[in-house]
């Protein structure tokens, strides 16, 4: 079979976070944007995130703002790609970045729907699909070295570094239904 054809995404979805972190997160999806929120408690911390993601027509990430908020205070981050792997973070350049076209974020399950939308996968067919990854703490970002390989039309083994796996289940709009360990899609 050839790569997915997916439905058009919802106007929002939510997620219940599970396991290690007890939390919850409300995504709104539109033409070109994922916008968010996440409350969460997690090894005793608290920390809720704002995010908003700009996407060109292809879903690769173009514009990312971040702002977190815990006990420590709030922080943001504004994130800007030229679409083909060059980045800046807060205005500079961030060339540990280079070459990567989606973003990851600590605190969302919706971002995983971004390389599902973005990559023509075949059945069987292994893709890496690093990203720019930001922590929901400290909005810390580095490189994040991950792996995709779709099992079907719903289900992709999910790999990254540090010896992480996860059968994430997609709907048919490609968000994700179940991230186990992680969340689980509510509505």
């Amino acid at each position: 079979m050839p790569g997915l054809v997916l439905a058009a995404v919802p106007p929002f979805a939510a997620w219940q976070f599970v396991d290690a972190v007890d939390g919850f997160e409300v995504a709104y999806l539109g033409p070109g944007r994922l916008r968010g929120h996440t409350s969460a408690v997690e090894g005793g911390r608290a920390y809720a995130v704002e995010y908003e993601i700009r996407l060109d027509e292809r879903w690769i990430t173009r514009t990312v703002r971040v702002t977190s908020d815990t006990v420590d205070g709030p922080r943001s981050t504004v994130l800007r790609s030229d679409g083909l792997g060059t980045w800046t973070v807060d205005g500079v350049p961030a060339p540990h970045l280079d070459g990567l076209v989606d973003v990851d974020l600590e605190a969302s399950a919706c971002t995983n729907t971004l390389p599902v939308h973005r990559l023509t996968m075949p059945v069987g067919e292994v893709v890496t699909a690093s990203a720019v990854y930001v922590q929901a703490s400290d909005l810390a970002v580095r490189r994040l070295d991950q792996t995709y390989q779709r099992l079907d039309d719903h289900r992709f083994d999910y790999r990254s570094e540090g010896g992480f796996r996860a059968m994430l289940t997609y709907d048919d709009a490609g968000l994700v239904l179940d991230y186990p360990g992680i969340a689980v899609r509510v509505a």
